[in-house]
């Protein structure tokens, strides 16, 4: 299921790269103008253009919303926060006892 939105996904991104790519320029980009000829004149051509690349985006973004549902549906949440032991279960192990020094005997010499 998530393999055939993720491709469907795919292919509604392609087309709105497309659909935005044919579209004519407004002008002042980059010192690319609007040249007067084209593929696609005109303002029905225009309406048409505008009214699919609209369609396209909101099935882009729903097709998105649906696939990051389905992917968090499928995996268990994994948190740093639930590895951390509760306050009050068990408590760590106490750290080995240091040993004293008999009353009477010298430390032994440090190494010089």
């Amino acid at each position: 299921m998530i393999n055939v939105l993720l491709v469907v996904h795919l292919f509604i991104a392609i087309a709105l790269v497309g659909v935005v790519l044919l579209q004519r320029s407004e002008g002042g980009a980059l010192g690319i103008g609007g040249s007067g000829g084209g593929l696609m004149t005109g303002r029905a051509a225009g309406n048409l253009l505008t009214r699919t690349t609209a369609i396209l985006a909101a099935l882009f973004i729903t097709s998105s919303l649906v696939l990051s549902l389905l992917a968090n549906n499928r995996a268990p949440a994994q948190s740093i926060v639930d590895q951390i032991p509760a306050v009050g279960t068990t408590a760590p192990a106490d750290p080995a006892p240091v040993p004293e020094q008999a009353p009477g005997k010298p430390s032994a010499p440090l190494a010089q």
